[in-house]
This record gives structure tokens, sequence and C-alpha cells, in this order.
């Protein structure tokens, strides 16, 4: 049975990458990004693939104030909605960061506090309906603070642990939360990294974000082998940990 899917931040690559899955598939979706001309491209693109719609809105995820539109544009133009994918952030500078506060409070924003609001109205809709999916795109960077991305993993970890909540009290409505949270991926985000072996393709951290959908899963980091990776992290004593180039 083919399902109803909100994508926010669908012009990232990941998110792309599992449009075009479930594109393959017959799914309808309805994509939502900042810059409707790339919008628009990956629609047609997706039509092709098989899509049952793609349907389009140009939004800035921090305008709180659109959220609310936003989501009625997209249950009218799917005729419902039983998944919602938020996918949309930015990997900041932390040294700027740092000199900052403007720009510190910008990414938490944008990383955190958009999320926050928008699974909130996305919780509310879901726990009416009696049904649905919530998928977020955190990371492995919001298991544990460190000196070299500390805002940004102070986003998502305030996102991993607001999810926590939200899952603890939609379980008994039928409705799943998932938490995603990938390693080093491939990104045009990420293009001025050195790659190693660590490093993911978007196609294949899109495979276990779909897969993890389907099976009703609560948590998934992605590739797997991270979850062992961040339990030792974890679990590094505070005064290892401060003599650590983390």
């Amino acid at each position: 049975m083919s399902k109803r899917i909100l994508i926010i931040g669908a012009t990232s690559a990941i998110a792309e990458a599992a449009a075009r899955q479930w594109a393959a598939r017959g799914d309808a979706l309805f994509l939502v990004g900042r810059k409707r001309q790339k919008l628009d491209d990956i629609a047609a693109d997706l039509k092709v693939r098989g899509a049952a719609t793609a349907g389009v809105f140009e939004m800035d995820a921090t305008d709180v104030a659109a959220h609310a539109a936003m989501l009625d544009a997209a249950i009218a133009g799917l005729g419902g909605l039983d998944v919602a994918l938020i996918a949309h952030g930015t990997l900041p500078d932390q040294k700027a960061c740092e000199a900052s506060v403007t720009m510190t409070l910008a990414e938490i924003d944008n990383n955190g506090l958009s999320v926050v609001a928008l699974c909130t109205l996305l919780g509310n809709h879901f726990e009416a309906q009696g049904s649905g999916s919530i998928a977020v795109i955190s990371s492995v960077a919001g298991d544990r603070g460190r000196q070299s991305n500390y805002v940004y993993g102070a986003a998502k970890g305030m996102v991993t642990r607001f999810l926590q909540g939200l899952r603890n009290r939609l379980a008994k409505k039928n409705v799943q939360v998932l938490t995603i949270k990938p390693g080093f991926v491939d990104t045009p985000m990420t293009a001025a990294f050195s790659k190693g072996a660590l490093w993911a393709q978007p196609a294949d951290v899109a495979r276990g974000i779909v897969a993890a959908i389907d099976k009703g899963r609560d948590e998934v980091y992605l590739p797997g082998f991270w979850r062992l990776i961040m339990l030792v992290i974890r679990h590094i004593p505070e005064f290892v940990f401060k003599k650590l180039s983390l």
C-alpha cells in the first residue's frame, strides 16, 4: 500500500535519496525546502521515477509562523499524511560560532529549535489522527559534546532528547517517532572534509531510513557500526575526555 510522505529539507542529499526510493515504489510525496527551482527539479525527477505525486512548498524551516500553512498544504496535496521526514539542517563552522553569539544561536535555531517546533505540530496532528510516523535526522554528534563541533552537537542533542520524550508520549497513540543518527556522510555539506573508511554515501543512509520507518523502529544509527563507536565515546571518563582532541 502506497504511503503519503512529507519531506522537510527535501533538497538535502540524504532526503533526495530517500525520496527516490519512495518514488520507485509509487508513494506520494510532498517536498519542502528553501530553493523553489531545486524543489521543482527534484519533483519532476521523482514523478519520472514513479511517484504517485510530488508536490512542493517553498519554506525556510526557521520560519515557525509558516509551519502550519505548510502542513495544511501537504495534507491537502497528499490527501492525508502517513509519514513525515525532517531532514533540514546546516553544519556550522565551530570556530566562527565560538566568536559569535548571533551565529551560535542561529545554528541552534536551524538545527534544533525549528525541528522542535515542527515535531510539536506533527506530533499533535498524528496524535489526533491515531497513526503516523515522524522520522527526524539527528546525528551521532548529539550523543556527546566535543570541542570540534559542540554547537552543532548541542542542537542535535536537544533534538534527540526531545524525540525521546515525544516518542514516550505518542507510543500509546500508535505514532512512531524515529530518531536517525547518521555518522559521517559524503554530501555537499561535507565536501571540504577528507573522506575515509567511516564515511557513508547518502543512498546507503537513505536505505537505512526507509527500512527503519517501515519496521517501526525507535532509533537507528547509520551505518550501524556507529552505535558501537558512540557507546565507547559516551563512556570515556570526563577527566580522560578533556585531554582528547575530538
